[in-house]
């Protein structure tokens, strides 16, 4: 497509519409990977963090009930009277019948405790007679509340032995002396355990899980690359219609502007000067009659002409933008309107963009003309990236945008509309007694077939 910066001078094109193509479908599929990567680990993480806490949680459970039936069937049945009375030969029999857990290292203390928070055994024999407070939980768990386990590490008082071992998974059940009286049974093992599991559980879980996402966004990247290629193409053909509706109507515009310059404005003038001469060699009672129809008729020619002039658009690749856009200061001077250009400098638009900016600036500056009063009117042309905006400020009466539009009024209507269709938007800005802004913003149009620039009608 040809480009032109705003003074007129002509620009290198794009590399073609499959080089457009491919960037576009290129573009489209990176952000669907990137989007599904996105979503892969929003995913991911929580099924993670569930599965490491659920294996957590698994493990404590196990934790409780291997306790529990060590309560009930080990160390239930040797809490004895004698036991309780602290007699070495009870305390060393419960010693023998523990020793194997303690070994084997599935355990790293254990404590038994009485309803008032004494020490009755402990494999630490000096923990044996010690009392602690008892706290809410060990009166619930006394009552015949839930048996209770937590890993972490140990810093209370009675942990004087566990404190330095790091993570230890804590188990209080209750028990039953032989007698009937309540017990709570305490053991401690080694978090490592329930950190193996927790990672053996994520190793388990988590690479399948992942693999079935990753297959799920493959199978999903060819329908979306198919899917980037067909609204594409359907881009390019709306584009494509757009043009040759431009281009259909810069051409009636020029026949509509070829018809009244040669045929009527000649009529027209022709009949002026019939007109002039019937004034001056005529009765001079009519003389007054023919000098006011003389008037009207060059009036009305004056009026024909500023039209054809706006129908006939500039050649925006000869004069340049700038150029385009301050042969539409003439109105606005009749009318004392000061009117303002701004153009970054060497400002290069693409054929099309510099037709749509031209619509925009015309026909806000027709609006203003004749509706706004206002005293001063600016055009600022601004490019960023791959959009153009355009925005024409004037200092006039303003309006309510929300207000119906008057009967026959459609410039904005259809500028709106054509301005859509290029896949941009206009904005309209004003309040009563505050002026009028419009805004038009569009991307780079589609590179479409060669030909002259054309604009749609205006009002």
């Amino acid at each position: 497509m040809p480009a032109f910066q705003a003074g007129g001078a002509s620009a290198p094109g794009d590399a073609g519409p499959d080089a457009a193509e491919r960037r576009a479908v290129r573009s489209a599929v990176a952000r669907f990977l990137t989007a599904g990567l996105v979503a892969l680990g929003l995913v991911a993480l929580p099924v993670a963090t569930w599965m490491w806490a659920e294996a957590e949680r698994q493990a404590l459970a196990n934790a409780r009930d291997i306790t529990q039936r060590l309560a009930d069937n080990v160390v239930g049945p040797l809490i004895t009277d004698r036991l309780l009375a602290r007699d070495p030969a009870a305390l060393e029999r419960l010693d023998q019948q523990v020793a194997p857990w303690l070994a084997n290292g599935n355990l790293t203390r254990i404590k038994v405790w009485d309803e008032h928070g004494s020490v009755v055994y402990s494999d630490a024999e000096s923990l044996i007679g010690q009392e602690f407070e008892q706290e809410e939980w060990a009166r619930l768990l006394l009552d015949g509340g839930p048996a209770t386990a937590t890993l972490e590490t140990q810093t209370a008082k009675e942990n004087e032995y566990e404190a330095h071992s790091g993570e230890l998974v804590e188990v209080y059940v209750r028990s039953v002396s032989q007698s009937g009286e309540p017990m709570i049974f305490e053991t401690y093992a080694s978090g490592e355990a329930v950190r193996r599991d927790q990672h053996a559980v994520l190793m388990g879980m988590v690479p399948p899980m992942l693999l079935s996402l990753a297959v799920l966004q493959l199978a999903q990247l060819v329908p979306a690359v198919r899917l980037a290629r067909r609204i594409r193409r359907h881009q390019a053909t709306r584009n494509a219609l757009l043009h040759c509706a431009i281009e259909a109507s810069d051409q009636e515009r020029r026949r509509i502007a070829s018809e009244l310059h040669d045929e009527v404005i000649q009529d027209l003038s022709g009949l002026a000067y019939a007109l002039e001469s019937e004034e001056r060699c005529g009765p001079p009672e009519q003389g007054p009659i023919f000098a006011n129809a003389r008037t009207l008729l060059q009036d009305t020619i004056r009026t024909l002409r500023a039209m054809t002039s706006e129908l006939y658009p500039p050649d925006l690749e000869e004069l340049g933008l700038k150029a385009s856009l301050m042969r539409l200061e003439a109105p606005l001077v009749k009318r004392g309107i000061a009117l303002s250009i701004d153009l970054p400098d060497g400002l290069v638009l693409d054929r099309d963009s510099a037709v749509l900016v031209y619509r925009v600036a015309r026909e806000a500056l027709v609006n203003t003309t004749k509706h706004a009063s206002a005293q001063s009117v600016a055009i600022r042309v601004r490019r960023a990236g791959p959009r153009t905006s355009v925005t024409v400020l004037d200092d006039g009466l303003g309006f309510n945008p929300g207000d119906p539009c008057p009967e026959g009024h459609f410039g904005l209507r259809i500028l709106r509309d054509t301005i859509q269709q290029a896949g941009g938007t206009l904005e309209v800005r004003s309040a009563p007694g505050a002026g009028t802004a419009v805004t038009a913003t569009f991307a780079e149009a589609v590179p479409l077939s060669a030909g002259p620039a054309g604009l749609l009608p205006g009002r």
